[in-house]
Formats: C-alpha cells, sequence, structure tokens
C-alpha cells in the first residue's frame, strides 16, 4: 500500500504539472496573417517626412534668378515645350524653382517641402486639392499607372528614408523630368533615369480628377 500510494501521488504532481503547460498551448492563438506584398511594403505606415532628397549624386544647384530659373533654363534642362504643352503649368513651377526648402511649408519664393509644392501646384493649376502627406497622396487621391504611361503633371512617388515607405513626390514634366523640392537644393528639376531616383523610384501616378 505504501508503494502504491507514493506511485499515485507521483502520478498526481505529474498530472499537476503538465495541466500548464496542456492549457497555454491550447489558449494559444496564431494572430500572424499574411499580406500582399504591395501592402508589406508599407507595413510601417505611412511617413511625415516629406523632406526631399540628399545625396552625392544629386546635380549641382541650377543658377537662379531671384528664386525662379533665369529665361533659358528649361532648353539649358534638353525640355523643348511644343504646341501640346500645357504652358500654364510650365510657366507656375518655373516660378517655384529655386524655392529653398523648408519642412511643413508650401509658399512658393519662401519656402516649401515636396508635398506642400505638389499641393498648391495643383491646386491652382487643376484647381483639385490632394493631401497634404505623400503617402497619403498617392492611396487617397492618385491611381498608380505604368512608367511608360507618365505625361506631364502625373505624378512620381519615392521612398527615401532607407525603408519601403513613400516618404518623396515631384511633378513630373517630360522627357524623364521632374520638378519636386529637394531638402538639399530647393525645388529643382532632375532626371528620373539618375541612378538615385531610378533606385528609389516607388511610383508613378495620375491624381484622380
Amino acid at each position: 500500500m505504501h508503494r502504491n500510494g507514493k506511485t499515485i501521488l507521483y502520478l498526481a504532481a505529474a498530472i499537476l504539472l503538465s495541466l500548464p503547460v496542456v492549457s497555454c498551448h491550447s489558449t494559444k492563438s496564431n494572430t500572424h496573417t499574411y499580406r500582399p506584398y504591395h501592402e508589406r511594403r508599407n507595413r510601417g505606415g505611412v511617413s511625415n517626412d516629406d523632406g526631399g532628397i540628399t545625396t552625392t549624386e544629386q546635380k549641382k544647384p541650377i543658377p537662379q534668378s531671384g528664386h525662379g530659373l533665369v529665361t533659358d533654363e528649361w532648353a539649358r534642362l534638353d525640355i523643348k515645350l511644343d504646341k501640346k504643352d500645357n504652358k500654364k503649368l510650365y510657366k507656375e513651377l518655373k516660378r517655384w524653382l529655386g524655392t529653398p526648402y523648408v519642412y511643413a511649408a508650401h509658399t512658393c519664393g519662401e519656402g516649401t517641402d515636396c508635398s506642400g509644392m505638389v499641393m498648391e501646384v495643383y491646386l491652382k493649376i487643376y484647381d483639385i486639392k490632394v493631401h497634404r502627406n505623400s503617402a497619403k497622396m498617392l492611396e487617397e487621391n492618385c491611381r498608380i499607372i505604368d512608367l511608360d504611361d507618365l505625361r506631364e503633371g502625373d505624378l512620381v512617388f519615392f521612398c527615401t528614408n532607407g525603408d519601403s515607405r513613400v516618404s518623396h513626390v515631384g511633378i513630373y514634366l517630360k522627357d524623364n523630368k521632374f520638378v519636386h523640392a529637394s531638402s538639399s537644393r530647393g525645388v529643382t528639376v532632375d532626371d528620373l533615369r539618375q541612378n538615385y531616383y531610378a533606385t528609389h523610384f516607388y511610383a508613378a501616378a495620375r491624381v484622380n480628377k
């Protein structure tokens, strides 16, 4: 009986010790949910840093007159305008060129960040109000298009913060050129084929009208 009693006690202790393990295992739930790749790219949320781009691969500052370009600047940039081009858009962007970069600002000639400039230009030229944040601008105001379908006035988006969040936006012109607010050079014109922009390019998009 003594031996049987000890055996029963050992068994009871073993059962009691095993209960928490079984219980934790049975109530644990798997909260992982697979997300499509285009959603996982933005898993960090939207970025509020529309801080433009700083890189040693950028071009030198463009000669300026006041806060705009010298009169032949479009020609120096190999942008030849024709009758089909929106002269009003080019004229407005020319006013912005040379405007210094100022985070969270959106005043031509005084200071702007990338989304601030895009917001003001779109309101004036197209009478369209777009979001103040570049990531939300893409999500809520645009539809993604093929890179080959880009035309003047479309938007180009970049991930410039070292992660996969959209954090920069520019206005496409033609011949691979686009206008944007660089944190080091202010509002300027660059080429999508430059290595830095090609590497950090996220999407081409057209604003819903």
